[in-house]
């Protein structure tokens, strides 16, 4: 198992004295998280000047403040990974390495926030560790595969819970079934060849790299015990967050693009539910109510669906 001995203390070197400098060794990892919970949190403000202190003067004092008011994403994310077996400090460790490449990279002039441009970073070096250590034998290198890996897993758990609580027959089943196999490879949008190969990796050959159980720890569990909690996956939380802002404010700011004439289209075609629950109303209803053809409607609503297109993508 490859670990990067000395990664946290060597961002507690970058940072300057109190506060920053308060994080102590990783060998006590209780008072570690603890201790980056703690650490004060950037204004936007604060982060974009930093961020163009590093990219400009190369400050480390700058980056030191970047990496240390970010301890506590790597110490969230990493905990989303703990069903593989892997220590957690070595999680953390390949994280604040994410952490560290994210922070070289950031550029304050694209207008978005540190946070989320170093999830991916951080998310990418902890998949890497744990593809290098989860088996003796690398069991996903493509990138399909990578995917299937990552959520292959939690997918079986969670059609075999459903499974369940439709047929009431909790017998335990470790192979997919042929209809479950094609939602996956749907959900996924992958191959069903693909899900059955990753399924086989999975199932057999190597020991995993988890914890056994002894009679002097009680306290071991294994992989299924830190099953991801893909609710609370912190990308998830924001891709979510940044739908419901696009199917809101964007689509209000879209329509204020059109004319009236076509914002009318728009809405009653496709904004607007009747009361029994059917949709708008159609292309012919709309050429009565202004006295042209059906084509012509059609045409207008192409064209205001690709101004709204426009609009949308500056929204975003």
């Amino acid at each position: 198992m490859t670990t990067r001995t000395g990664t946290l203390t060597a961002a507690t070197a970058l940072a300057p004295a109190n506060p920053w400098a308060l994080v102590p060794p990783l060998g006590n990892l209780d008072a570690y998280i603890s201790a980056v919970n703690r650490l004060p949190m950037l204004t936007q403000e604060e982060e974009q000047d930093y961020a163009r202190k590093l990219k400009e003067h190369n400050d480390l004092d700058a980056a030191g403040r970047l990496i240390m008011s970010h301890l506590r994403l790597v110490v969230s994310i990493s905990r989303q990974y703990m069903g593989y077996g892997l220590p957690h400090s070595d999680l953390i460790q390949e994280g604040n390495v994410g952490l560290m490449k994210a922070v070289k990279r950031f550029d304050p002039d694209q207008n978005v926030r540190l946070v989320s441009y170093a999830m991916h970073w951080i998310k990418a070096e902890i998949h890497e560790y744990i593809l290098k250590n989860w088996r003796m034998v690398k069991v996903a290198t493509t990138k399909a595969q990578r995917k299937l890996f990552f959520n292959l897993r939690s997918m079986k758990q969670e059609l075999k819970a459903d499974a369940a609580i439709e047929t009431g027959d909790n017998t335990f089943r470790d192979t997919l079934t042929a209809q479950e196999i094609d939602s996956v490879a749907a959900k996924l949008n992958v191959k069903r060849e693909e899900v059955m190969e990753m399924e086989t990796r999975l199932s057999g050959g190597d020991v995993l790299l988890d914890p056994s159980p002894s009679d002097d720890d009680d306290k071991a569990f294994g992989p299924i015990s830190y099953l991801t909690d893909g609710a609370h996956e912190p990308t998830a939380m924001i891709e979510s967050r940044q739908r419901d802002v696009m199917a809101t404010d964007g689509i209000a700011q879209a329509l204020e693009a059109l004319d009236d004439r076509s914002r009318h289209i728009v809405e009653e075609r496709w904004l607007k539910v009747n009361d029994d629950g059917s949709g708008g109303m159609t292309l012919h209803e709309l050429a009565a109510v202004y006295g042209v053809s059906a084509e012509r409607i059609r045409q207008i609503e192409v064209a205001a669906m690709k101004k709204m297109k426009k609009a949308l993508a500056e929204f975003a």
